[in-house]
Parts: C-alpha cells; structure tokens; sequence
C-alpha cells in the first residue's frame, strides 16, 4: 500500500525539483568540461577557470549562539572531499505546516537521488522564547535525518515595515548558511495559496503585471531558491504533517491582524470565496503564472530593444523610445532608473509613469526626483538619468 495522496503529493513535487536540479548540474559539468588534449593542442587548452572566492557572511546571519560545525570552520571550503561531490539542498523551515512537510519530503526523497539534504531555520528575534522554539525546529529536522542543520539568529531592521523588513533579514541568512555548507539551492516551502495572497498584495498595489506574477518557482541568484510547492495547497502539506505525525508551529504572526498578509488570508480570501464561490485561490494561481510568461517576454523585448534607443555616448534617445510599444519603453527606464542607482523595491509605478511624460507629454517641464537621489531630465532630446 502506498503513501497517503497527501504525502505522495509533496513528494513527488519535490521529487520533481530535485531531478530538475541534477539534470542543470549535468548540464553545466557537461559544458564546463575541460576539453580533451589532442596532439599539438596548445598546453593551456582547457583549463578550468579559476575558483570565484566565497562570498562574505553578513554580519546579521550568525548561527545561534557562535556555534559552527568543524564542517564549516574557516578555511576548510571542502570539508568533506567524498560527500562533496554530491550536492546539498537546504531546506528553509520555520517549524509550520508547509515548511515541515516539505523537510520530510526532501529527507526522504533526496537519499534516493544521491543528493545530501541539509536545513536551516532562522529566528526572527520577534517572540519570547523564538531562540528555544529554533532550536526545537534544528532538532526536529536532524531527526528526520538532514545533515547538516543550524539554527541562525537575525536582527530585523524596519526598512519597508516589518513584514518586508523581516523577509529580508531571512533571505540574507539563508543565502549565507548556502555559502557557509557549499550547498546549491535552497527549498521554500510556499503554497499556492500564498501565491494566490501574493498576487491581491500586488493587486492591491497597483503595482503592474511584474508584481502580479507573484513569486516564481525559481529565484535568486544563480536560481539558488526553488519552490516546489506552488501548485500545492496548503491544506495539502498540513494533512500530510498529521498522516506522518510531524509536530507543526502555527507562528502566531500568521494570525495577526496587524500584518496585511494576514487580515488577508482570514478575512479577504474568504470574502472573495464567499462571494464568486469556490476556485479563487486556482484562479489567482493561475493569474499568476500567465501573467509571469508575459512580464519575462516583455522583459526580453525590452533588453533586446535598449541598445538601438541609446545614441553613441550611451544616452537614451526620446524619439526612439517615443516609437516603442508603452510596456517596453518603461521597462527600459525603470531599468535606467536602477542602475542609475534607485532602489528597485522603492521604485514604483508612479514614478516610472512621471520619467515618461518626458517622453510622451513634453512640454518643457523640469527635472523628475527618484528614490535613491536619482535625476532625471530631459535635454537636447535626450533622457539624461543619474544620480542628482
């Protein structure tokens, strides 16, 4: 007899993942490969690149307490020669429902795939008693047999309110417990109905067909972020918790209703069920996965459309951009605008459709002011941005 649906369900989404990741890893050895020595072949040919050094450890993600493994002193890149060849997957688990299901789902599938399977858990610093409940969590993932497992402690700044401030602290620890253990991805175990939550936020916002794409089943750098969960509901993963009798932590956050996320799974979510009936979530799941094919292919036409708009010195040409569809033109500026130096998560709508009046509503006026001190004005027929 086979595994209850529930739990044969995350574990073929993570299975999924997991073949996916070896099939990249194939693919890059395959291409970086040095090639074959042939007589008379020059001696250097083939070489391997250089090794790129291991990024800095951010000072806000420590380990709990100071402690590291003597896998993770400084100095010991490869611990572990033998075991290193195989690559390490990290799970993200805050000890609920999603996170612990997708732990035992990676704890059982990974053995099987030749990949070693490690988690991280990361506290907040925002409860009483959040170090304890951490190092629950790190134990309740060794005993599911992940290798290796730490608990890290943040400090969350107040940058974008406490939700986006808190988002940040965690993501700057995960990305630094991948570095500090040589792993290549790290698992999040959001569902879809986080991914329906995430496109009414943008929604809400009014932020553009970007921000209603929700989050991608691949993110980071590198693709480092993989979310295997996202055409599974929640309910999925928490009926696959009780059938395995795994011990969950509803994190009381989840529940108030001072954070928006939250006044939005209790009370908008349901009102919307309530009145256009059931398939909501579905729907917004699939919103934004269409949505998301058309922003990546608005994105390409944009950076393939950019170098015939600038002139010689590099400058963007208005009367070229005059010429461009309204989605691409802006997104070739909100692009100037960031490398210009504007903060990407402080730069919304409002202030990209003010830089193209510029362009499409001339009429001599003055400079537009944009987050992060960036300038930009019109002169001569060009579109001049830079930091003021």
């Amino acid at each position: 007899m086979g595994p209850h649906p529930a739990v044969a369900a995350i574990r073929l989404a993570v299975r999924r993942v997991l073949h996916d990741l070896l099939t990249e890893r194939h693919t890059n050895t395959t291409l970086h490969a040095p090639a074959c020595a042939t007589p008379g072949a020059p001696s250097g040919t083939g070489a391997r690149p250089a090794p790129t050094p291991p990024t800095a450890v951010p000072p806000a993600a420590v380990p709990v307490g100071g402690r590291r493994s003597a896998s993770t002193r400084p100095g010991s890149a490869h611990p572990r020669s033998a075991a290193h060849e195989q690559p390490l997957v990290l799970v993200a688990c805050s000890g609920g429902a999603d996170s612990m299901a997708l732990a035992s789902a990676l704890a059982f599938e990974a053995p099987k795939l030749g990949i070693r399977a490690g988690g991280v858990t990361v506290d907040h610093g925002l409860q009483p008693g959040s170090d304890l409940r951490a190092e629950e969590v790190a134990l309740r993932l060794r005993e599911l047999g992940l290798d290796p497992v730490e608990s890290v402690a943040v400090t969350v700044g107040r940058d974008g309110g406490p939700e986006a401030a808190a988002r940040d602290a965690r993501y700057a620890a995960l990305d630094a417990a991948l570095e500090r253990h040589g792993g290549t991805t790290v698992l999040l175990g959001h569902t879809r109905d986080d991914q329906a939550e995430t496109v009414l936020l943008g929604l809400a916002r009014g932020s553009g067909i970007r921000s209603l794409s929700g989050m991608a089943a691949v993110s980071g750098a590198d693709g480092r972020y993989r979310r295997p969960f996202l055409q599974l509901d929640r309910q999925t993963a928490r009926k696959a918790c009780m059938v395995q009798s795994l011990p969950v932590w509803d994190d009381p956050h989840n529940a108030d209703p001072a954070y928006t996320r939250s006044r939005l799974r209790h009370e908008g979510l349901p009102a919307l069920e309530k009145a256009l009936g059931k398939g909501v979530v579905e729907a917004l799941a699939r919103t934004a996965q269409l949505s998301r094919d058309d922003a990546d292919a608005l994105d390409t036409w944009a950076r393939q459309a950019e170098p015939a708009v600038r002139d010689a010195a590099g400058l963007l040409e208005c009367a070229k951009l005059y010429a461009l569809p309204p989605a691409v033109r802006r997104r070739i500026l909100r692009r100037a605008a960031i490398e210009a130096g504007a903060p990407a998560g402080s730069l919304f709508a409002r202030h990209i459709e003010e830089v193209d009046r510029l362009i499409t509503g001339w009429r001599g006026q003055g400079a537009i002011n944009l987050p992060g001190r960036v300038v930009a004005q019109r002169q001569g027929g060009r579109l001049v941005i830079r930091q003021g």
